[in-house]
């Protein structure tokens, strides 16, 4: 029997309205924001990646272990220049260390790493 109907992810950032913006872009979910937390959700509902706004945050290091990375999303694509280009122009910043050849690692704007993964 499941405890639960679908699992949250909620990351630390320092502006949770301005990252759940981000990722809602992204994403094409619908944001919603209240003081220090953000939701984003697709239209049915059924997933939800949380935002949660911390006081002296500190964003991982990555690729480098001093301030682990603890959790990174992966994002399916079909195309990853576009996706690439996409993310790029709503603030994303690009890796500098590419340890793969079918995903891309980019830094949202929270210095959080997400990958661009080929389907």
């Amino acid at each position: 029997m499941a405890v639960a109907a679908f699992p949250s992810v909620v990351l630390d950032c320092p502006d949770a309205s301005a990252l759940a913006t981000f990722y809602s872009a992204v994403l094409g979910w619908t944001v919603s924001v209240n003081e220090g937390w953000a939701d984003i959700r697709p239209d049915d509902g059924n997933n939800c990646i949380s935002f949660q706004q911390v006081e002296n945050y500190r964003a991982p290091e990555w690729p480098g272990q001093s301030l682990p990375q603890q959790m990174h999303l992966d994002l399916m694509v079909r195309d990853l220049d576009a996706a690439e280009a996409a993310v790029l122009e709503l603030g994303a910043r690009k890796s500098e260390v590419q340890p793969g050849t079918t995903f891309r690692v980019f830094l949202d704007p929270a210095g959080h790493p997400f990958c661009l993964c080929a389907e």
